[in-house]
Order: structure tokens, then C-alpha cells, then sequence
């Protein structure tokens, strides 16, 4: 069976020394995968998720000769032949089948980097054309993950923006829903600040709270002791209970617990915000009855919360 071998720069593999041209044997009942024998790899793509991606290591041809077990990606046999030397640049082309590619596992061309289905990226995973950067499936993005084209940022699913996570197109600034903004988190056109919902604002949208209008701005609120002390809410729906932490009346009705350790407990959303509460300091509670329009009947049909003055 032919496959591919890497070793150190000095031929030696595990210690092992090897040379080109000689075949090594050992007891075919002594051979263990992982553990002991001779391991090679099918294709040469393989053989770099157990060695690095190092033109100063040694690559050859080798051949089976004897006894093989495999786990379907990695071979071991008690008898091998280092064929013959191959060199880095027969290398780059064994491990992509795109042409002039730098890295490996590419089926584009022209590729300095891994795993890229298109051409002319510079990065990995990219299923687009010309990026710079990795698993963007646009085209002519530089930054990550973009599934528009022609971004200079990260996650942008529209096209020419500057900045990230925008869905609309033209923008200069953060998660715009809208085209041509210069500002964040806009959902319109033509907006030259933030927050704005419509078209050609200069000025942050002042927000309701409890129904009724204030003078705070959405970046504000995001800066507020208020907002800060909300953002400590765990409200994750489940969490994990040990075994030794659960009731006898959990024990019994979850008596699987008793081999995987403990069970996963759905929690009620306003149990969350009662303990977040409860854990408060009476001026923290207090920051958070100062916010504009407080209205504890609201806040209690929301947070499950009753606020005494």
C-alpha cells in the first residue's frame, strides 16, 4: 500500500531514524495503532493533523509492506519502505488540488492559506473569491466571516461596508439594518448617527421607558449603572444540578442522576430575575427604581418582581 510519512529535519520520526531507500520491519503481533509500529498516512493531507505545516520537515513516499490497521485516516504497519524524498513544492501540490497554492486542502487556486474551496484567498475556509482573511463566503471581503462581498469587517452579510455585523449595504459603523449610515446600529438609510429608525437623522433617538418618553439616548442607557446591574441577570434557561446538590424529590424524579451525575433543571424566566433581586443591595435596588419613568406595576408584569417604595 503507497501512503505519505513526515519526519523532523533530520529524518528521525519519534525518535526513530529513518533514510530514504531502506525498508524497517518489526513483529507483526507487536503493532498497535497510536501506540507502536510504523504510521503513515494515505494522503499527505493527513499527515499534517499529527505534524505541522513546516517546509523544513522531511516528507516521503513510503510503501506497506506487511501487516496494516488503520482508523480510516491514520495507517500503522510492521513493515516500511521509505520510497523516496518528496519535496515542498510536490508537497503543496499532493495536498491541494487547486493549482499555485501556498497551504493545503484547497480546491481553488492561488490560495496562501487552508482549506479554501474558491481562488485567490488569503486565509482559511473561504468558499468565496479574493479574501483576505478566513471562512468568508463573499467575495473580496478583508475581515472574517463575511457572507457579503467587498467588506472591510467581520460577519457583514451585506456588501461594502466598513465595519461589522452589518446586514445592509454601504455603511460605515456596526449591525446596520439599513444602507448608506455612517453610525451604529441604525435601521434605515441615509442616518449620521446611531440608533436612528428611519432615513437622513443626525441625532441619537430618544427612548421610551415604561411606556412613556425620556431624554435618554440608547447609548446612554448602555452606560448606566441601571443597565450594567440588568446585565448580571443569568437567563440562561437551564443549569446543571450535581447529584449532591439535588433534593431527594429531584433524586426521585430524575433517577437517571444516578449515572450521569445529576440532571439538567429548566428554570422559570422570573425565578431568574427574583434571585438576580434578591441578591441586590438596597442602593443597588435603589439604582434600578431610579430609572426614568419607573413604574412598579410594569416592571413586575415583566421581571415577576414586586418593588416596594
Amino acid at each position: 500500500m503507497k501512503g505519505y510519512k513526515i519526519f523532523n529535519s533530520d529524518w528521525k520520526c519519534l525518535g526513530f531514524q529513518y533514510e530514504v531507500g531502506k525498508t524497517y520491519e518489526m513483529d507483526a503481533t507487536e503493532i498497535r495503532l497510536c501506540n507502536n509500529g510504523f504510521h503513515f498516512c494515505e494522503r499527505i493531507i493527513d499527515c499534517f493533523s499529527y505534524y505541522g505545516f513546516d517546509p523544513e520537515n522531511k516528507f516521503a513516499e513510503v510503501e506497506a509492506l506487511g501487516a496494516i490497521l488503520t482508523d480510516g485516516k491514520k495507517f500503522c504497519t510492521n513493515k516500511i519502505k521509505i520510497v523516496r524524498e518528496i519535496n515542498w513544492h510536490e508537497v503543496l501540490n499532493l495536498a491541494n488540488i487547486g493549482k499555485d497554492c501556498t497551504g493545503y486542502g484547497n480546491t481553488g487556486n492561488r490560495n496562501s492559506g487552508h482549506n479554501n474551496s474558491n481562488s485567490d484567498n488569503v486565509g482559511s475556509r473561504n468558499t468565496g473569491l479574493g479574501n483576505s482573511g478566513d471562512y468568508n463566503s463573499g467575495n473580496y471581503n478583508n475581515g472574517y466571516c463575511n457572507s457579503g462581498s467587498d467588506n472591510n469587517g467581520d460577519w457583514n452579510c451585506g456588501n461594502y461596508n466598513f465595519g461589522c455585523r452589518n446586514s445592509g449595504s454601504w455603511n460605515i459603523g456596526y449591525r446596520n439594518t439599513g444602507n448608506y449610515n455612517v453610525g451604529n446600529w441604525n435601521c434605515g438609510d441615509f442616518n449620521k448617527t446611531s440608533n436612528a429608525v428611519g432615513c437622513f437623522n443626525t441625532q441619537d433617538r430618544q427612548l421610551f421607558f415604561f411606556d412613556k418618553p425620556t431624554d435618554m439616548t440608547f447609548d446612554q442607557w448602555r452606560l448606566s449603572k441601571a443597565y450594567s446591574l440588568l446585565s448580571q441577570i443569568d437567563l440562561d434557561p437551564v443549569v446543571w444540578i450535581p447529584l449532591k446538590h439535588m433534593t431527594e424529590l429531584e433524586k426521585k424524579q430524575h433517577p437517571e442522576s444516578y449515572t450521569t451525575g445529576g440532571y439538567l433543571k429548566v428554570r422559570d424566566t422570573n425565578d431568574r430575575f427574583i434571585e438576580w433581586w434578591n441578591n441586590l443591595t438596597d442602593e443597588e435596588k435603589d439604582i434600578i427604581k431610579s430609572i426614568p419613568n419607573f413604574d412598579p406595576d410594569k416592571f413586575y408584569k415583566i421581571t415577576g418582581i414586586r418593588v416596594e417604595d
